[in-house]
């Protein structure tokens, strides 16, 4: 089993990055030392978790040569626990994407139709956040900007934590909500659409050219909680890459100059993932494979009326408890998504 998922290799890549952690010169580069202890971090849990597991199985196999028929009933409650351990193990090991575990930028924007796109890309947010709340994820929020009745015009994230890219890629596309709406006075069903972007934070070892003629920059009050002197200057950033036409903002920091820094690191990051997409689709062109080119197709829908329903248009994965997912239970969701990718 150690074969399938690769143990002996995450181990031996343990031991490279422990002793490339170890050496004098390890943490002149705080970029890359980071990038290596994330990884470090993250290795260590999926060797864990499956010796732990392998452990468990040894010693419930060992019980089973002495137990009697009706001890045999009682090892079987331990079955179920020992499954989910072996699927997480598995999913784990589909996570072997070149930036699956770096932190990554999560971005929602709404769709045409004023306030009720506006809540439901407000209602996707609170979605992820309580995702991450309850998997030990962390975020801060890069830039927010708040609709003007209702819920969010966009807002960006930067998440960290366990293979947070691996996971949340799942998530690119548009959301579509269909539902009674609460700004109607006369009840009717609406259907709102809301776009996810998720990039890749890239802080190191890109080659990427910005000419400063390519730049449009703006600055502006920042909309969001940090203090009277955030509030009272215009120390929030956009950024407009003139030839890609990929727009960037930034109003988390208090300083102008420090958001213009997070706002070029985004760039780049969203530069050089175009920039290998469209090297995959190439390859994929010349191998006579279909490439999908329209990065923001509608993935997925949130049916509330006039039936409860969550389905992956990809995957075909689904659910009743829409409830429940817009409570951020998503992550079978996006397992279905790593184990079809998989195939």
């Amino acid at each position: 089993m150690g074969g399938i998922f690769e143990i002996d290799e995450k181990k031996s890549r343990v031991e490279k990055i422990n002793e490339e952690l170890l050496k004098e010169d390890a943490y002149k580069d705080l970029d890359r030392a980071s990038k290596l202890n994330l990884e470090l971090s993250n290795l260590e849990k999926v060797i864990k978790n499956y010796e732990g597991t392998l452990d468990e199985v040894k010693a419930d196999l060992e019980l089973l040569e002495i137990l009697d028929d009706s001890e045999l009933r009682e090892i079987q409650k331990s079955v179920s626990a020992l499954e989910e351990k072996y699927n997480e193990i598995k999913i784990t090991s589909l996570l072997n994407g070149e930036y699956d575990s770096y932190n990554c930028y999560l971005e929602i924007h709404p769709g045409a139709g004023g306030t009720e796109s506006c809540d439901w890309a407000s209602m996707l947010l609170r979605m992820y956040q309580m995702f991450f709340d309850k998997n030990d994820y962390k975020y801060k929020v890069i830039e927010k900007q708040n609709g003007d009745e209702a819920g969010i015009k966009s807002v960006t994230l930067l998440v960290s934590g366990y293979y947070p890219y691996g996971y949340l890629k799942s998530e690119r596309g548009v959301h579509r909500l269909v539902r009674i709406s609460p700004f109607d006075s006369n009840a009717r069903r609406h259907t709102s659409f809301a776009s996810v972007s998720v990039t890749p934070e890239i802080t190191s070892n890109i080659n990427i050219e910005i000419k400063d003629t390519d730049l449009k920059i703006d600055v502006f009050h920042s909309s969001g909680a940090g203090g009277q002197s955030v509030n009272t200057s215009n120390s929030a950033v956009r950024i407009t890459h003139l030839p890609s036409k990929i727009v960037v903002s930034c109003q988390v920091e208090r300083s102008q100059v420090q958001n213009k820094e997070i706002c070029m690191q985004m760039l780049k990051s969203k530069l050089y993932a175009l920039e290998k997409e469209k090297e995959e689709a190439k390859v994929k062109s010349l191998k006579g494979e279909n490439v999908d080119i329209n990065f923001g197709s509608q993935i997925r829908n949130y049916v509330l009326e006039p039936y409860k329903l969550v389905k992956d248009l990809r995957t075909g994965y689904e659910t009743s408890n829409a409830n429940k997912v817009l409570d951020g239970d998503i992550k079978p969701f996006m397992e279905s998504f790593l184990e079809k990718k998989g195939d």
